[in-house]
């Protein structure tokens, strides 16, 4: 443990020079690459966090595309609840409402009378 502290100044750095190293390969690798219209500076190396910027890109992309279409699902949607609530909602109501007759049914059937009326209780004035 003759060599370990933890306060080191810079990290291991290694001294690795390719053995099969050639310029001119490169240079041209690198010009044909730009004739055939890729970037330059886009030589297919790994940069670090290139994998990581790529996919929240491409969530950051999705999401914005999902979230302008859902607005317009959800106010579809709240348009046919007014819909429904404005021309069926009344109907379905009157239709399940309809089971006590109305005076004028009343009067068909009955003449004069009205079952539905208040009853009104007259004392009893009759003597004998």
């Amino acid at each position: 443990m003759l060599g370990f502290t933890p306060f080191k100044k810079h990290a291991n750095k290694f001294n690795y020079i390719p053995r099969y190293y050639d310029p001119e390969k490169e240079a041209r690798e690198q010009r044909r690459a730009e004739l055939h219209g890729r970037r330059s500076d886009d030589d297919g190396e790994y940069r670090p966090g290139q994998y990581i910027r790529t996919q929240r890109e491409a969530r950051a992309k999705r999401r914005s595309g999902n979230g302008r279409m859902r607005i317009w699902i959800y106010l579809g949607i709240a348009f046919l609840a007014l819909l429904f609530i404005q021309a069926v909602y009344p109907r379905l109501a009157a239709f399940f409402a309809n089971d006590r007759p109305t005076p004028v049914q009343i009067q068909d059937e009955y003449g004069d009378f009205d079952p539905y009326a208040p009853i009104t209780v007259v004392p009893n004035d009759y003597q004998e």
